[in-house]
């Protein structure tokens, strides 16, 4: 398999495990109590969802002894890496090469030419502990655009294998876009990697822009098997007598002016053939139809696992049909589910003010292809909260019982300034989008706001004593 080589790259494959573990200190809890009995608790608890402040990579790692394999769920939106976001390279890497990169601005490539390989130096030790904490049915999702795609594409190949790669959506973003540009860009991706591409199963998700009337919403999948052509030659099958039919009482006259050709009248009551008849025909599905005949008209599976059944139908066509257990239409083409100008209006409603929000709709899809409404989902680039809105809005739509688990560090302002965004908008938006704003009223949920705390173990790698027993 191709690799990909950049400056840097030897220093922080095991990054990782330089990392210390840092206990999470936990400062307050917002919404409803966990108990039935509606006790309410000022002070901090664990209902299970979390908000993280802190460096995400030590946030990770801290979160790693609890949720390694659990998460099944992963969103991130890591910075583009345009030239614009000034993002700071700031993982404590004990190489002179790196070091120099820290706490360093990543400028434009025109500034700063090995700002590409800083961002995988970045990405790196982040991915491995995400591929650690995800479950093995779990899937993770990175919103990207053309300037770190290709890097991302070979960096998550190499980690997660290239067979576990899903899809790369594209997202049809329905915002305003340059319009100085020779050629105006409307789209960006989102990587889909499963931990375990088999353990994946076909969504129960229809994609929103099918219409209502569509059959894929039908209780059933039901097509005729009659095919000719050079992959499908003619041949005779025997239906015996008990062969199913959709019509209660009636006759199929021989023929041979029509496919499938009758050699005998096949006489239908009850819903089934009386007597042996013989039809002749190409055949789409012969191997699946053969055995169910042979296996006394039981449902087959066929080759997505799904019971197939066969019956007569009143032209004498032979259709095959399988129960729906869930419609299941997924594309890789993602349009009209929100924009970013959309979401940043919405975020002022709140009192917020926060730039290129992800739309909630978007981030909410995308956790619906998970198909468990009790799972955990991780965001560590977690900006305005997005995520969390998705989660608790999906919940209050199909009564879930996701969790939620954010982390975000402080960021710098424009003029220079320390701002602790964690706190101020990802923690508060989350907080009204529970309680409710504006006109909208709450979905419930509740979280805990965690700072990280000290380091577990000393450098000497010695259990640090000056952490209480819970925290340990």
């Amino acid at each position: 398999m191709p690799t990909l080589i950049w400056q840097g790259k030897d220093k922080i494959l095991n990054h990782h495990l330089d990392v210390p573990f840092r206990v999470l200190e936990p400062q307050y809890t917002v919404g409803t109590p966990a108990d039935d009995a509606g006790n309410r608790d000022d002070g901090p608890r664990d209902d299970g969802s979390r908000i993280i402040h802190g460096d995400n990579l030590e946030a990770l790692k801290a979160l790693l002894p609890h949720y390694e394999g659990r998460v099944k769920c992963i969103y991130i939106d890591p910075p583009y890496n345009t030239g614009k976001e000034n993002w700071i390279y700031n993982d404590n890497v004990n190489d002179p090469k790196i070091r120099k990169w820290l706490n360093k601005v990543v400028g434009k490539a025109s500034e700063d030419l090995s700002r590409h390989d800083k961002w995988l130096c970045m990405m790196t030790p982040r991915l491995i502990l995400l591929h650690k904490l995800l479950a093995d049915d779990g899937v993770l999702f990175v919103s990207i655009d053309d300037n770190e795609f290709h890097s991302l594409r070979m960096l998550l190949d190499e980690i997660f294998g290239q067979r576990n790669m899903l899809v790369n959506f594209t997202w049809r973003t329905d915002g305003n876009f340059d319009n100085q540009a020779k050629i105006k860009k409307c789209h960006e991706y989102i990587l889909a990697f499963a931990k375990d591409e088999t353990l994946f199963n076909a969504p129960k998700v229809v994609d929103p822009n099918v219409g209502s009337g569509s059959k894929l919403f039908r209780s059933e999948i039901r097509n005729t098997i009659v095919k000719n052509g050079t992959k499908n030659p003619v041949s005779r099958i025997k239906l015996p007598p008990g062969f199913p039919a959709s019509f209660q009482h009636g006759v199929v006259k021989a023929r041979t002016n029509a496919f499938p050709i009758y050699h005998q009248d096949a006489i239908i009551e009850n819903y089934q053939l009386v007597s042996e008849v013989e039809v002749e025909s190409g055949w789409s599905s012969k191997d699946i139809f053969i055995k169910f005949i042979d296996s006394g008209f039981q449902a087959v599976k066929d080759t997505k696992k799904q019971d197939t059944f066969f019956e007569i139908i009143p032209s004498g066509a032979i259709e095959n049909y399988k129960p729906r257990e869930g419609s299941s239409h997924v594309i890789s083409v993602l349009q009209n589910l929100g924009s970013t100008q959309n979401t940043s209006e919405e975020l002022k409603k709140m009192g917020i003010k926060f730039d290129y929000p992800k739309p909630v709709d978007l981030v909410k899809y995308l956790i619906s292809l998970i198909s468990d409404p009790d799972c955990i989902v991780l965001d560590s680039f977690a900006g305005s909260g997005t995520t969390a809105d998705a989660v608790l809005k999906l919940n209050q739509d199909e009564g879930g019982n996701r969790k939620f688990i954010l982390v975000q560090m402080t960021e710098n302002d424009r003029e220079g300034n320390e701002v602790n965004i964690c706190k101020t908008i990802t923690a508060e938006r989350v907080r009204r989008v529970i309680n409710g704003y504006a006109d909208k009223p709450g979905t419930g949920g509740s979280f805990t706001y965690y700072e990280l705390g000290e380091t577990l173990f000393t450098e000497d790698g010695l259990l640090n004593e000056n952490l209480p027993i819970d925290r340990i």
